[in-house]
Parts: structure tokens; C-alpha cells; sequence
């Protein structure tokens, strides 16, 4: 093999990756999806319930340092479309040492229950704790940064009406606060990333839940998950484990502020995508397709394809460089590489606001941020780093959200 052709051969292994991860792998289950349309029948709904139908559910909600978001959490779920006499909120302190705990007290007459720790754990851990104290034969999992829509509680529950259902899972709409612009590339990964899972909850069984916003069944919540790993992504494989599938709802919203930068979502990035993959390692069984068929090749295309893409960033630098020394349009396609970082690495400190080429700088950013992010949460899962202790994304607050 010519240098060259060892350069192209480096090159391509990043650009498959990538290729196949974010389009590929969409298309082929949005091909799926269209022959599953055109050969299945739709299904009709089981009609709105009554009120003396619906289960009792229990809301969980962990905090740490919440003060200034917590009471907006907490009234957006008293104002939620449910009886009143068929669900619990609860609150989990992780040993917060500012006002959420007095916050959440003060709302002890409207039936919210308040637990505290006395050290902090970490939010897996503290959802550990938590699980003996619900009563819900359905826990509704959220966050104190996001605002459950008033109508979004019911089509989660009405979801896992299905008995082989395990885990309901709400779609996140990213949001700006207090009318700002905000990070950009984040709205649009989210909302493709919601794409993707409504193309999966309609041949079999998303991959992973949404943090903020997801329902399970009581029984599965129980089922400890080691504080090192994300509990909603493993939520999903617990319950595939178990013999049920994960589905996604549409009607289920959630209202996301966006993070202030990119660089506020590089951290976040890094903390979470670290998690992930000492879940998909813990659970790394259902990898197997042998045994799990078409869920581990979704679960590989969809997560594993995903953080090999930036690992093989370096390899294709090294072919471009090959390439570049006998190319001249190689050449120019590093320089423009070059600036591309350069500018957006510009992004990732200081986002930019407007349109034009401000929303492109922030969009690059928001790229690079994620991708770094990825290469970060490598190293640190090959060090074997504790991630255990929680630092919850200090999100821009939504509008009305007082102390």
C-alpha cells in the first residue's frame, strides 16, 4: 500500500464511523419504520381512562443545591393533569447544604415529602435510597432544572398500560431562558436525538431514557444500580434484562433550558458520557446479538458507534497529515481544519449570540465541545476515575422560577 493510500485509509475510519452512527443507522431504522407502516396495521388505543383507572404513581425527584430551581420544579408537578389522591412526590436532599431543603419543607401541606441525606452519595445513589420510600406501583422520575408540561404525566402512564412495556420515556424540548439565545447546537441534538428514539420506540425499544423525564415500573426501579452508573440509561437495559421493551412518548413533554454555553455542556458531556459507558460495560451482556438480536445491534450503533466516532478522530488527523504532505488539496483541507477548531474552539468559551455566522460559531462549538467531551470521558473511564459524587448542570433558569 502506497502512503497515500494508507492516508485515505486513515482518513475513512473516523468518516464511517460518524457516517454510519448519526446517518446510516437513522436511515436504516427509518426504513424500518416506513415498510413497518405500509405492512402493519395501526393500532388503536385502549380510549382515556377514567379517573378511578389510573394507578398510583410517585413521583422522584433528587436535588442537590437546588434553591433556585426547586420550587419551580415543585409546582409544576402539583399542577400536573392527575388525581391528586393516586400520586407522591418526593423529594431527595443529597445532603444539600443551601436553602432547598427549608424550599421543599414549605410545601409539606400540599403533600410533598421531603428526604434527606446526611452524606452526599451521588444521584444514583441517592435514587437508591429514595426507592424504598415510593409507593407508586409507577415511579416518574425528574430533575429540579426541567418543567413537566401539566398534560405530559398521563400518556407516560398510559404507555406502560402495556404490559410488556418496562420504561415510558417523555421527549425533551430544549428551551432558552429568560429569552435568551442560549446554546443553540444543543436544541438541535436534542431534537434529533428525539427523532432517533421515536424511529426506535416504534420497531422495538429506545435505548436509553431521558434523564429528566422517564416513568418505570415500581419493580424495576427497585433493582439497585451500582452509584457509578446512570440510572437512566440503565433503567433502559434493566428493564430489557427483564424481559420488557422501552418505549418513547410523544405527548410526554418536558421543557429543558439549555446550558449557558458550549462550554458549560462540555462538562455536563464529559460527566455523563463517562457514566454511560461504565453502564454499557456493566451491562455489557446485552451487547450480544446472538441472545438480544436487534436491541444490542441498536445499542451498539446507537451508543458504542457514537463514542468510537471522536476516538478515531486522531487516526484520521494522522492520514490527513500523510496526505497533506504530497496533496496539495489536502493541504488546504487542514488548514480549513485548522481554522474550524480554532473558531470554534472560540465558541466553546465565549458563545455567540445572533444568527448568521454567530449561530454557526455556536453550532461548531457545541460540535467540538461534544466531541472533546467524548475523547475526555475515554480517558477517564480508562483511568477508572469515581464519578459517583453528583454536580447537577446549573441550567439558566425557565421564566417564573423564583427562590
Amino acid at each position: 500500500m502506497t502512503v497515500f493510500g494508507l492516508a485515505l485509509a486513515l482518513i475513512a475510519a473516523p468518516v464511517v464511523m460518524y457516517a454510519y452512527a448519526y446517518a446510516l443507522y437513522p436511515l436504516g431504522l427509518l426504513a424500518g419504520v416506513s415498510v413497518r407502516r405500509l405492512t402493519t396495521a395501526r393500532r388503536q388505543g385502549s380510549g382515556r381512562p377514567q379517573d378511578e383507572e389510573w394507578p398510583m404513581i410517585s413521583f422522584s425527584l433528587p436535588a442537590y443545591n437546588e434553591e433556585a430551581t426547586i420550587a419551580g420544579a415543585l409546582d409544576a408537578l402539583l399542577a400536573v393533569d392527575y388525581p391528586e389522591d393516586r400520586r407522591q412526590i418526593l423529594v431527595t436532599s443529597d445532603a444539600s447544604d443551601d436553602r432547598t431543603d427549608q424550599i421543599v419543607a414549605a410545601y409539606g401541606h400540599r403533600g410533598v415529602q421531603l428526604l434527606r441525606l446526611s452524606e452526599r452519595g451521588g444521584k444514583t445513589a441517592a435514587e437508591n435510597e429514595s426507592s424504598t420510600h415510593l409507593h407508586g406501583d409507577i415511579v416518574v422520575n425528574t430533575d429540579a432544572s426541567i418543567r413537566v408540561l401539566p398534560r405530559s404525566v398521563k400518556p407516560l402512564v398510559r404507555a406502560l398500560a402495556d404490559p410488556g412495556v418496562g420504561v415510558a420515556s417523555g421527549r425533551d424540548v430544549s428551551v432558552g431562558a429568560r429569552g435568551t439565545e442560549g446554546n443553540v447546537g444543543e436544541t438541535g441534538y436534542v431534537g434529533y436525538e428525539m427523532w432517533v428514539r421515536s424511529l426506535e420506540s416504534e420497531l422495538g425499544s429506545i435505548i436509553g431514557a431521558s434523564g429528566c423525564f422517564y416513568a418505570t415500573r415500581r419493580d424495576l426501579h427497585q433493582i439497585e444500580v451500582p452509584p457509578l452508573l446512570s440510572r437512566d440509561f440503565a433503567a433502559v437495559l434493566k428493564a430489557r434484562a427483564a424481559g420488557y421493551r422501552s418505549v418513547h412518548v410523544h405527548d410526554a413533554v418536558c421543557l429543558v433550558p439549555r446550558t449557558g454555553s458550549p462550554g458549560v455542556e462540555y462538562r455536563r458531556k464529559v460527566r455523563t458520557i463517562s457514566r454511560g459507558m461504565d453502564t454499557l460495560l456493566h451491562y455489557r451482556a446485552l451487547l450480544n446479538p446472538l441472545t438480544h438480536g436487534t436491541f444490542a445491534i441498536a445499542l451498539a450503533s446507537h451508543k458504542l458507534c457514537r463514542w468510537l466516532g471522536p476516538l478515531l478522530l486522531p487516526i484520521g488527523l494522522t492520514g490527513l497529515v500523510l496526505a497533506a504532505v504530497g496533496e496539495p488539496l489536502a493541504r488546504w483541507i487542514l488548514a480549513l481544519g485548522v481554522v474550524a477548531t480554532l473558531s470554534a474552539s472560540i465558541a466553546v468559551r465565549r458563545p455567540a449570540r445572533g444568527g448568521g455566522p454567530a449561530r454557526l460559531f455556536a453550532i461548531g462549538g457545541y460540535v467540538l465541545a461534544s466531541n472533546l467531551a467524548c475523547i475526555a470521558a475515554w480517558i477517564s473511564v480508562a483511568r477508572g476515575r469515581g464519578r459517583a459524587v453528583w454536580e447537577p448542570t446549573r441550567r439558566e433558569g425557565l421564566e417564573g422560577d423564583t427562590a
